[in-house]
């Protein structure tokens, strides 16, 4: 199975909840390459509170910088560059018996350094990208603004999962971007292992793997 990359729509759009409940339904393992900005925490951490399955290994990521802004800029503000080379060499290290849930940092056209983007991570990782959407007023555009930019770069894309409510229009996103639906999660009350336990049991495994 290619490694799933988790990318969304922008920044705080529900990736980590996300990857926390695909971790939890695959039992897969689980990677963030690059982590900017820590001081409350990382979502490497936040996602080992989430999850109860004890085959999960969470990877340490390959760059993990303080500064809470573009990954670009967070690196530079420690005079580092991000390198994608370095970051494969990383993946090439790993154990891939198990399934692999790779989170990214904000959306698609992030910049890592100043000629690449997480597009071009997700590329060269040669991943399976499924897109998060998080229903709020303009996530339309987003979200296919978002679609437009993976098939003129030419990605793989599983499909759509939506966090949060808003109105009803996760259809028709999806028929617009021609990607399909592969589930929707609800705006939780509060976020524990007991609620990411029950979403991934929730999870149609058959359809989520014939997409992977």
């Amino acid at each position: 199975m290619k490694p799933i990359f988790i990318s969304g729509i922008g920044t705080a759009i529900g990736k980590t909840v996300v990857a926390a409940v695909l971790t939890e339904a695959l039992k897969a393992d689980y990677w963030k390459p690059v982590q900017a900005g820590y001081k409350t925490g990382t979502d490497r951490s936040a996602l080992a509170s989430l999850i109860t399955n004890t085959e999960t290994i969470i990877h340490p990521e390959g760059y993990t910088l303080q500064m809470p802004a573009s990954p670009h800029i967070a690196a530079r503000n420690e005079n580092r560059r991000i390198e994608i080379p370095k970051l494969l060499h990383d993946f090439n290290q790993m154990d891939k018996r198990r399934p692999l849930v790779i989170e990214g940092a904000g959306g698609l056209m992030v910049p890592l350094n100043e000629s690449e983007f997480v597009y071009d991570l997700v590329k060269e990782l040669d991943a399976k990208l499924i897109l998060v959407s998080r229903n709020y007023l303009g996530s339309i555009n987003h979200s296919l603004m978002t679609a437009d930019i993976c098939r003129s770069k030419g990605l793989d894309v599983a499909g759509w999962i939506f966090n949060d409510h808003y109105l009803n229009y996760e259809q028709e996103i999806a028929e617009w971007s021609g990607y399909p639906r592969l589930f929707s999660l609800p705006l939780f009350d509060s976020l524990t292992k007991e609620t990411i336990f029950l979403a991934a049991g929730g999870i149609d495994l058959d359809y989520l793997y014939s997409r992977l």
